[in-house]
């Protein structure tokens, strides 16, 4: 097992020559009082604001425009925090990663189980959205350990794109409403929305990546002797 301070750090997304910049612009920009467990604190207020966003879309819809500025507000914390401490060169290599991760888990719960709390989404449908995110989640620590590698993106997805892929769907239950269709699985039938065919969808590419990354990892290892 590696420390972790000599873990590489891998984060090869689609927006990464927009984000990457835009990171060290801001770290640069910011006052000396913002700290990263200041914006830490932000990337979890931006997941309450999310939740809050969402629960309210019972009242009005016009309430997802908030949960999608939530996530605007998540990021920047949440992506921030760290980009902050290695450009002042404040690291805590063993502290950074406990909170940096165990707030990650908090905020992906509090944030899809908030979507399931929508008249958009079933509870059930983004209950297993969860299980899968949490799922993927526990194998990139587990590689992290056995490899040495901190990898966050896959095929080029990676937090900052679910975060967009998030937006669009806010924006797509807003301008589309909400309506459900009855669909016949067999002996079994369910009224679903289309955005749970969405999330559902989410949630099968989380498996395949889960599946296929855990089988290449275990085959490598395997052939490895390790």
């Amino acid at each position: 097992m590696s420390k972790i301070k000599n873990h590489k750090r891998v984060n090869d997304i689609f927006f990464g020559p927009i984000e990457r910049p835009a990171l060290r612009w801001l770290a640069n920009h910011l006052p000396a009082w913002v700290t990263p467990d200041i914006l830490t604190v932000v990337g979890i207020s931006g997941s309450l604001i999310i939740f809050l966003g969402y629960l309210l879309t019972n009242i009005h819809p016009a309430f997802l425009w908030l949960a999608s500025f939530g996530f605007i507000i998540n990021w920047f914390g949440d992506s921030l925090d760290g980009s902050l401490a290695r450009f002042r060169h404040i690291e805590r290599p063993k502290y950074g990663f406990y909170i940096d991760h165990v707030t990650d888990v908090l905020t992906e719960i509090i944030t899809i189980l908030g979507l399931g709390l929508t008249p958009y989404v079933k509870f059930s449908v983004a209950a297993m959205f969860c299980i899968a995110y949490i799922t993927m989640s526990v194998l990139v620590y587990v590689r992290m350990n056995v490899m040495g590698e901190f990898i966050i993106s896959y095929g080029k997805l990676g937090p900052t794109e679910a975060r967009v892929l998030a937006i669009l769907l806010n924006t797509g239950m807003f301008f589309g409403g909400v309506y459900t269709y009855r669909v016949n699985l067999g002996t079994v039938t369910a009224n679903l929305s289309p955005y749970d065919l969405v999330v559902t969808g989410f949630v099968l590419l989380i498996i395949f990546i889960f599946a296929v990354t855990n089988f290449r990892q275990a085959a490598a290892l395997l052939k490895s002797g390790e």
